[in-house]
């Protein structure tokens, strides 16, 4: 009895890993989602002729709100000792890696969610997983997965099966939106090894809080000084206050919640498996919210999809002996997880 006690008080904590794990992806998986229906809810309720909830008003917005999380799981991080440690090497490693994670990337997301679909946004963001680890492979000596390699490769060509049938229908096209999120994503591959290589002695805590405040930094001096209109004068009007509510509590307060939680319990491979499921569940909810047609591609795409999960998978199982903790992959895996809208 004693001997299955210890077993289930290890067991849950795993459950409830998994579990929010899972919750997250979901939760991120709307984010480009929701933003875009708050900016459609923000330009029927116009403020002096245009509409205030713009896709940068909500970056800004709620990258500030995403500290709040951010310090009470990580505040600790934040000592004397750590930051001494940092050589003034480090420091410029970590403003170019910030630069690109948190300014350069969302930029060019949200501005690709303001020239097409979310569905074509999530599916030019599919190269990343094996791009990830073929750069990895190359620039930090890691081991090749062939396996998971093989399986991004597979839910690579379901991605592009979904977006060339769909265009097939309207005539084929790449559009600026589409250049902007494949863009988006090779800043964020490259920042994500730029980080791994130099910056693994640095303390996540460290490094996210840094990153999410020099980031929303750039950000906002680099719209104001290239911007005719400045949105962030209009940040504090009614309308926007109201929405941002929706977006910050579900999208980063218990998104960031739930997916630091879910890394601090479940396994690495558990949490590679969820992310997997990131660009079907993102497309399924932009068709409820947005009613976005994905196309008679979809379908096919999905099959060869969930394909290039089930490989990948198989790679994981050959090595059960791994016991790498899901929060030391945390960075990589928040490229697979989808774009969380900060």
């Amino acid at each position: 009895m004693a001997q299955a006690s210890i077993v289930n008080n290890k067991a849950l904590p795993a459950f409830w890993g998994i579990t929010l794990c899972w919750v997250a992806v979901l939760i991120y998986a709307a984010a480009n989602s929701v933003v875009t229906l708050l900016v459609e809810i923000g330009d029927a309720h116009r403020v002096n002729g245009h509409n205030v909830i713009t896709f940068a008003n909500l970056l800004v917005l709620g990258s500030m709100i995403s500290l709040i999380p951010m310090i009470f799981f990580f505040w600790r991080d934040w000592t004397a000792k750590n930051l001494r440690a940092l050589t003034s090497r480090d420091w410029a490693i970590l403003v170019v890696s910030t630069t690109l994670s948190s300014a350069v990337t969302p930029g060019l997301f949200f501005f690709a969610l303001e020239n097409t679909t979310v569905t074509n946004v999530v599916i030019a963001g599919r190269f990343d997983p094996p791009l990830f680890l073929l750069l990895a492979a190359v620039f930090l000596k890691e081991k090749l997965d062939r396996w998971a390699f093989a399986g991004g490769l597979i839910i690579l060509l379901g991605a592009v099966v979904i977006l060339a049938l769909k265009d097939s229908e309207t005539g084929f096209a790449i559009g600026k939106g589409e250049i902007a999120a494949v863009v988006a994503t090779l800043s964020f591959t490259v920042s994500t090894i730029i980080t791994r290589s130099a910056l693994k002695h640095l303390p996540l805590g460290v490094f996210s809080i840094f990153r999410t405040v020099l980031g929303t930094l750039i950000y906002v001096l680099f719209n104001v000084y290239f911007s005719s209109h400045h949105h962030f004068s209009e940040m504090f009007q009614p309308v926007l206050l109201k929405w941002i509510w929706v977006y910050a509590v579900l999208v980063i307060i218990i998104g960031q919640f739930t997916w630091n939680l879910g890394l601090k319990y479940a396994n690495a491979k558990d949490v590679a498996l969820a992310t997997s499921f990131s660009p079907l569940a993102a497309i399924s909810i932009a068709v409820v919210l947005l009613g976005e047609d994905p196309g008679s591609g979809f379908l096919p795409g999905a099959i060869i999809i969930f394909f290039g999960i089930a490989l990948a998978q198989i790679g994981r199982w050959q090595h059960p002996d791994e016991k790498k903790a899901a929060i030391e992959k945390s960075i990589e895996l928040e490229g697979k997880v989808n774009f969380k809208g900060v």
